[in-house]
């Protein structure tokens, strides 16, 4: 029986690697009679000729579907429509900078086989530079150890989810979304395929440091309540280290008979006050501004056109 595969791929312009991404995917299956493939492609508000590449495709080849973005929404955005209209037994999702090598898909298919609801392509290297490796390394322990869902390292956006899985991953429409942990949540049976990361083939990056910030930011307060315990922390901090400073003063005051202008440690105490409640305003409001967002109930994305899709 034929089964069906869909690959989602978001693109941000990349107008050079889109055929260049379809000649590899088509050749991968060219002799494989068992899968009926479609190739979901998200134009994320591109200013080059991504999407006019991807109508090329889709005019040539039924099995290419496009959706164009009325502007930039975003990665895990343009991956959330590719999602919301896919429909294979299995779901594959990469990018198209040729770092997610597509002939990585038949291992993945073959595990998927065997019974892994979620197959994760897992990096064993990544040719990224220093600073980028060791904050991802760091960020990525941080996040296991305060998150309460088990998030597995060294891995992105390149992996295949079963049909049931994208079922539950449906479920969830918050704005603020980290893929990576929404579909360790959802749970089911899950197993690894292990790939050395190569250089992107053509463009640069869409990731700068800004979006690497936000998309940390969604991940922290998507999964994990550590940054609003902060406060308790930081307030045993100050309590313990004003109690000590008190009981030190009254020590020296009463014993040694040495005077101390209580005015300078007081305002030493005002002055770290005064930044712990920056902080913690900042903190809070982080999660009041993403409930506001919320309750908006704007949809995630907005489609301006589409080609071989119905919606």
């Amino acid at each position: 029986m034929t089964q069906k595969i869909s690959v989602v791929v978001p693109a941000f312009n990349e107008e050079k690697n889109i055929p260049l991404f379809y000649a590899r995917l088509k050749n991968i299956f060219a002799n494989v009679s068992k899968y009926d493939v479609e190739m979901i492609f998200i134009n994320d508000g591109s200013r080059d000729r991504t999407w006019q590449e991807i109508q090329k495709l889709a005019h040539n080849d039924a099995h290419v579907r496009g959706i164009c973005f009325s502007r930039n929404f975003g990665h895990q955005i343009a991956l959330t429509a590719g999602y919301d209209i896919a429909q294979g037994d299995a779901i594959i999702s990469m990018d198209a900078d040729m770092q997610d090598p597509p002939e990585l898909i038949m291992d993945m298919l073959e595990k998927w086989h065997h019974g892994c609801d979620i197959v994760y392509a897992r990096r064993k290297n990544r040719k990224d530079g220093f600073l980028k490796k060791l904050t991802a390394k760091m960020y990525y322990a941080l996040l296991n150890n305060v998150s309460e869902v088990d998030i597995p390292r060294n891995v992105g956006d390149f992996r295949l989810i079963d049909k049931k899985v994208l079922n539950e991953l449906k479920k969830c429409r918050e704005k603020y979304r980290y893929l990576r942990g929404m579909v360790a949540w959802v749970g089911f049976t899950n197993c690894f395929v292990d790939f050395d990361r190569p250089n992107r083939v053509n463009g640069e990056t869409a990731y700068t440091w800004k979006k690497m910030i936000k998309f940390a930011m969604d991940g922290f307060t998507g999964f994990s309540m550590f940054p609003l315990k902060i406060a308790s922390y930081v307030g045993v901090f100050v309590i313990m280290t004003g109690s000590m400073m008190f009981l030190y003063v009254s020590y020296d005051f009463l014993l040694n008979s040495t005077p101390y202008p209580l005015y300078k440690w007081l305002v030493i105490l005002v002055y770290i006050f005064i930044g712990v409640q920056f902080i913690l305003m900042w903190l809070i409001g982080e999660y009041i501004g993403r409930i506001h967002d919320q309750q908006k109930e704007r949809p995630l994305y907005v489609i301006r056109e589409g080609i071989n899709y119905v919606a």
